[in-house]
């Protein structure tokens, strides 16, 4: 089953990292946690994300959508199947329609689809189709078809990743994904490269520098990757995990103090629902 991160999320449903964080704190979704702490996103998630957002939007109350959207993450599928549906604010009702049935979502019954848009005061999935695969053109497409790789060919992921950088240097996701890729097949020095140049020509994203952070831990440079992870505070200052790894790699560094406050804000932000 597919996965996506934080920031594959922010691009694939245009929204920015602290709203999709603003849902996760209010609990609308769950999103399972990666080997570093970092929110890993379901296909269900992506729906309830963006279905959340858009009922909010129409202001229906939140207790009522934390009930509904209860109600069809669980009874979402695990992957694009090929019917439609919409999603519609009635009232103060979260209502389904598939065809020409109804449902109301708080009472039970299921989903489908995908691309959760608002017009009016409906929230519509719009009908996936298969189509005959053709070479991309653009730097968004190779990312999405990275995006689609990553599961079942990291090379080819990491190849389709490389073709949107070389389309488009300010590509920050991109950067991310590709760095990510190389790193964890141990080609460190590919990744760290993928990531400065990431850096250097992306405004400052708070995962590129994370990420950045992590590798420089990894490979032994403590304080260099503690200056990293500043620097992801710095375009972040609620990026919980880099003060989680922040007081971690103080603690190592022999400095207490410094450890002692960023896990005190770790802390604080957890209770807050923070990144």
């Amino acid at each position: 089953m597919n996965s996506y991160r934080l920031a594959d999320v922010a691009r694939l449903l245009d929204l920015p990292p602290s709203a999709i964080r603003s849902l996760v704190a209010r609990g609308f979704v769950r999103p399972a946690r990666g080997p570093r702490r970092e929110y890993r996103f379901s296909f269900q998630d992506l729906i309830l994300l963006r279905t959340a957002r858009a009922l909010l939007g129409a202001r229906i109350s939140q207790r009522r959508i934390s009930r509904s959207l209860g109600e069809l993450r669980r009874r979402l599928p695990q992957s694009v199947p090929l019917t439609g549906l919409s999603i519609c604010a009635a009232g103060d009702r979260v209502v389904v329609r598939t065809g020409a049935q109804r449902w109301q979502a708080d009472s039970g019954q299921y989903l489908l689809e995908l691309d959760v848009t608002l017009t009016g005061d409906e929230v519509r999935v719009a009908t996936v189709r298969p189509q005959r695969p053709s070479a991309p053109e653009s730097a968004q497409q190779w990312f999405e078809r990275g995006l689609a790789a990553e599961e079942s060919d990291p090379r080819a992921a990491a190849e389709a990743y490389a073709a949107c950088t070389a389309l488009d240097a300010s590509h920050a996701a991109a950067h991310i994904n590709l760095g990510r890729l190389l790193h964890e097949t141990g080609r460190t020095a590919e990744a760290e490269r993928v990531y400065r140049e990431g850096v250097a020509c992306c405004a400052a994203d708070a995962t590129l520098l994370f990420n950045l952070a992590v590798l420089l831990e990894d490979t032994g440079r403590w304080e260099a990757a503690a200056a990293m992870y500043q620097e992801a505070l710095t375009a972040d200052p609620d990026f919980r995990d880099a003060h989680f790894n922040l007081a971690r790699l103080y603690q190592r560094l022999r400095k207490p103090q410094h450890a002692i406050r960023h896990l005190s804000r770790y802390r604080k932000l957890a209770v807050a629902g923070g990144r």
